[in-house]
């Protein structure tokens, strides 16, 4: 596993101190996530399907948060197979830290969730089955419909009693969800505090629309876990989001793109969801909103 901390041709001058910090508040947090409820008791939480008023329509979603109090908010993308009971399950741990969460439906223009009726079935290799998502992933895509769409969810967060608004509101990405993480932070760069693109995919493009070229305008502090099989197919990108976000967390995991989400289908060559890599994962995004969600 690449660790910036463990390794210093990973760090650029200038920003080694704030890096290593925050890698080496990650790896302790890891440590308590990896460890379990004997290490961090969660608190419990309630989860309520809900609607949410959206600028193209209505979006169904999950709102997670602890029974009791006010807490800083989260809104959680989702990749590419959308709202669903892993989803939820992602949803309902980050709540149990003591967040209140939106896990929102990406693709509440075309369907409402879940949009796949078995997402351990579905065959990246298929023509029919990429027919079936790429419409999907169309809508979120589409020019400005993340942007105005975060804005929406901001709004609904903001409008819960559970949510506490003198604090920033977090939020995190799967693969899709990496780049809306991304535009989310720029779009309302004062009111978003942490982003954490796990397995984000098409963050570093050679279109002058790129995601990591929105840096100027993120004040957020940012966190990037990158799968093994993305950096061997383009090396140059986490040089790339170095260069431009200089004081975030940036790893390269062992693991294949996919590996956080427990439900994520397997291949030709095995399964991609990697828990080993998935709590450490976990651990980073816990240090990420304690750091940045104050």
């Amino acid at each position: 596993m690449t660790d910036e901390k463990r390794d210093p041709k990973n760090l650029n001058d200038a920003t080694d101190v704030s890096r290593r910090d925050f890698i080496a508040m990650s790896v302790a947090a890891g440590v308590v996530a990896a460890a379990g409820p004997a290490a961090a008791a969660a608190v419990p939480v309630v989860e309520t399907d809900v609607t949410v008023k959206m600028p193209d329509g209505m979006c169904d979603a999950a709102f997670i948060h602890p029974t009791s109090g006010s807490h800083p908010g989260v809104l959680i993308w989702t990749d590419a197979f959308g709202l669903r009971p892993s989803m939820r399950e992602i949803g309902k741990r980050i709540a149990a830290e003591g967040y209140s969460v939106l896990v929102p439906n990406p693709f509440y223009r075309l369907a409402k969730a879940p949009v796949f009726d078995n997402v351990a079935a579905f065959n990246f290799q298929n023509p029919a089955d990429m027919a079936k998502l790429q419409p999907l992933m169309g809508s979120v895509n589409a020019a400005g419909n993340a942007e105005k769409d975060a804005v929406a969810y901001m709004a609904f967060l903001d409008a819960q009693k559970q949510v506490n608004k003198s604090k920033k509101i977090g939020t995190q990405g799967y693969c899709m969800g990496g780049p809306l993480v991304l535009k989310t932070c720029a779009v309302m760069p004062d009111r978003v505090g942490a982003g954490g693109s796990f397995h984000g995919g098409g963050l570093v493009t050679a279109n002058p629309d790129s995601p990591h070229l929105l840096a100027p305008k993120i004040k957020a502090q940012m966190y990037f876990g990158i799968a093994s099989n993305d950096d061997q197919r383009q090396p140059d990108a986490k040089d790339k989001l170095r260069a431009a976000f200089p004081t975030a967390g940036i790893e390269v995991y062992p693991a294949r793109h996919g590996w956080c989400v427990a439900d994520m289908p397997a291949d030709a060559t095995g399964a991609i969801y990697s828990k080993p890599d998935a709590e450490r994962a976990w651990g980073h995004l816990v240090a990420l909103y304690k750091a940045g969600l104050a």
